[in-house]
């Protein structure tokens, strides 16, 4: 038996015209006879009295008629029910993330969210090493890819953000040991490294001119260091120490570079672009709770990239956006 038998049934009673019920239900007169008759079928005895002039319910039919109205109404309230269900902010969220968006941006903006909508709880994978999502139980990742990574992966994403790198410096080492104006003078300095999975990543690459980092020269700065480890938090607190200068997402050094305890140097040279994307392995996987993280989290780094531009500290064409 169809739901669109029963709809078919209710307005043809209360229209008492096979025609007029189809113009309402926006159907054919033919396809609202055939829903009658094979409504008639499936519950085996003739539900209409038809005439030349009108129809109208049997005394089956007038029997029949409640018991319709009551299951439509069922049937509209479970669907309903369902549909509230799924817009509710609500459920556990394992989520992976890089130590330093997990202890900074994210730490703040899950405190936020969780404050708000109570019944969300939060598992997260901190940690600078990619996450395998089936062996480390994690439903969706911040990563710092590519659309065709993401499409390469079979993996469903959503793109949030651009993100610039900038080569920066504490005002207290720029006093002490003067701020570098180029490649041949950065290579001079001490640089604050990042390594993983034994790799330290001591060649810089460089860009000027261009547009949105990819320039027309480009500089491979072999760049000295006393220093490297396996967490960008560190790289970060590190130069804000001021014992060196490093490299690092504009997004990771927005609230040092608006407070000033770092200063972007080196502004005529750029470092190519890469993206944010919160990713997951299934589109099923998606929830309200996922869509409201997501929608944060690009409302935040907005935000900041705004105060960066209203401050001079950035223009627009260092940190394109993505609307």
């Amino acid at each position: 038996m169809k739901i669109g038998d029963l709809q078919v049934l209710l307005k043809v009673a209360e229209m008492h015209s096979i025609t007029a019920a189809a113009n309402q239900l926006d159907i054919s007169s033919s396809a609202a006879s055939v829903a009658l008759k094979r409504l008639e079928q499936d519950v085996g005895t003739q539900l209409f009295v038809r005439t030349t002039r009108k129809i109208r319910l049997s005394p089956e039919g007038e029997r029949f008629l409640p018991l319709c109205q009551q299951a439509l109404d069922l049937l509209q309230q479970g669907v309903m029910r369902i549909s509230e269900e799924q817009q509710d902010i609500n459920g556990e969220v394992k989520m992976a993330m890089s130590s330093e968006m997990g202890r900074n941006l994210m730490r703040v903006l899950l405190n936020d969210i969780m404050a708000e909508h109570e019944d969300v709880s939060v598992r997260l994978q901190v940690s600078d090493s990619r996450v395998d999502f089936y062996r480390d139980g994690v439903d969706v990742a911040l990563r710092a890819m590519t659309k065709s990574a993401v499409q390469e992966l079979n993996m469903y994403g959503f793109k949030i953000c651009n993100i610039p790198h900038f080569i920066c410096a504490s005002p207290r080492y720029i006093e002490k040991y003067g701020e570098p104006t180029s490649p041949q003078e950065l290579a001079n300095h001490n640089a604050l490294l990042y390594k993983l999975y034994e790799l330290t990543h001591d060649g810089w690459d460089l860009y000027r001119g261009g547009e949105d980092g990819k320039g027309k020269e480009k500089f491979k700065v072999k760049v000295k260091s006393n220093r490297a480890v396996n967490d960008g938090d560190i790289v970060r607190r590190w130069c804000v120490d001021g014992v060196g200068i490093a490299k690092k997402s504009v997004i990771d050094i927005a609230e040092d570079l608006l407070a000033g305890r770092l200063q972007r140097i080196m502004p005529a040279y750029h470092v190519p672009l890469t993206e944010m994307w919160l990713v997951l392995p299934s589109r099923q996987l998606i929830t309200p709770a996922i869509r409201l993280i997501r929608d944060e989290l690009k409302m935040k780094i907005s935000t900041l990239r705004e105060a960066l531009i209203l401050k001079d500290i950035i223009d627009e064409s260092d940190w394109p956006s993505t609307e």
